[in-house]
């Protein structure tokens, strides 16, 4: 019997033509994907202008959004085809009412090793404790700025909401949590003042600060003015601490890693943009309303909820992820043809 997924973006391919003679989550060009990335809310607390179009945009009703019970479904079928490590995104995940329990059930499936969360920390410090006797791993803090009336500005909320922040980031890092990292986008006109700030976080603190390269997504009012090039970061900080030192990184590591002489933590720069890091890429995206993404910037969407939804055998579903997978191109096209592929908020894909 044959059966057709919807290709969001593209048209109706017939998803088994793909071999089923294994369901290894390997591409074809050898890279073999054990990190999932899931969204488990379109909602969020804060409308950073990056993420949240201005004029704000219209969630998915909820009957077509994917439930806990369907995520749970899914990651372990990923776990069955090698994953195992899995970090929840959003919107904000804090704002799934059941984000406690779901991690305790994500961190009991077989073979899933690691659940993480990125977080705005808005509410984190009163929800940490339970997080972490649900089995949380590691927690990555959205943060733009320092300053508060930059981050009312960022975040369309109040200067104040900023101080819950830095509460939820103390919270982590007095905690034993593994790894507490901050995400730091940097736009020119905005927070490129406050790199250095940034970096001195990292003095006497375990903390990761890492640095991300503005990219667009529809509705954020990309442009060419607000990017920085990670050298120019890296350079800015160079002229304040001296040479940065080299850190090993993983072959599927997002961030080039490095120390500052005297410093506990480290620093990172994350740089989509200017400098792919498409070779080692391990990572699959799921979004809230069930499309799996194979790349943060690729229009092609493999929807899970519509199969799941017209009883398709767990086999089916293995191989429809797998033949996805074996689909993955090798790497983004740059600058140019991301901005021609803006196909959704980032809201609605999950970071």
């Amino acid at each position: 019997m044959r059966y057709a997924a919807r290709l969001v973006g593209n048209k109706l391919h017939d998803v088994f033509t793909q071999s089923r003679a294994s369901h290894t989550l390997q591409d074809t060009f050898g890279r073999q994907h054990t990190y999932l990335r899931i969204s488990v809310s379109e909602r969020c607390n804060l409308r950073c202008v990056y993420c949240m179009p201005e004029e704000g945009v219209t969630l998915t009703p909820s009957p077509s959004l994917l439930t806990n019970k369907v995520v749970i479904y899914l990651s372990t079928l990923f776990a069955k085809a090698g994953v195992n490590k899995i970090r929840l995104t959003g919107g904000e995940p804090t704002v799934n009412k059941s984000i406690v329990s779901l991690v305790s059930e994500l961190k009991s499936i077989p073979g899933i090793n690691d659940v993480s969360m990125t977080t705005n920390a808005v509410t984190l410090s009163r929800q940490l404790p339970a997080l972490l006797k649900a089995g949380l791993d590691n927690v990555n803090i959205s943060l733009d700025t320092l300053v508060p009336q930059k981050f009312a500005f960022i975040t369309r909320r109040t200067p104040q909401t900023l101080k819950k922040v830095r509460e939820g980031l103390e919270a982590a890092l007095n905690s034993d949590i593994p790894s507490v990292k901050i995400n730091v986008v940097v736009m020119q006109g905005f927070n490129e003042d406050e790199l250095c700030d940034f970096a001195d976080l990292t003095k006497d603190s375990r903390l990761s600060v890492r640095f991300l390269e503005y990219m667009p997504f529809n509705g954020n009012k990309w442009s060419n003015l607000k990017f920085i090039p990670y050298q120019e970061q890296k350079r800015v900080l160079e002229e304040r601490f001296g040479p940065l030192l080299s850190v090993t990184d993983t072959p599927d590591s997002t961030s080039n890693n490095f120390r500052i002489s005297n410093h506990v933590g480290s620093v990172g720069f994350i740089s989509s943009m200017s400098r792919n890091f498409c070779g080692g890429c391990n990572r699959l995206r799921l979004t809230h309303d069930g499309n799996l993404k194979m790349c943060l910037f690729g229009k092609d969407e493999v929807s899970l909820r519509d199969l799941i939804r017209t009883d398709h055998t767990e086999e089916d579903l293995l191989s429809v992820i797998g033949g996805a997978v074996k689909r993955k191109k090798k790497s983004h096209g740059g600058e140019e043809e991301i901005i021609k592929q803006m196909k959704r908020p980032m809201i609605f894909i999950g970071g």
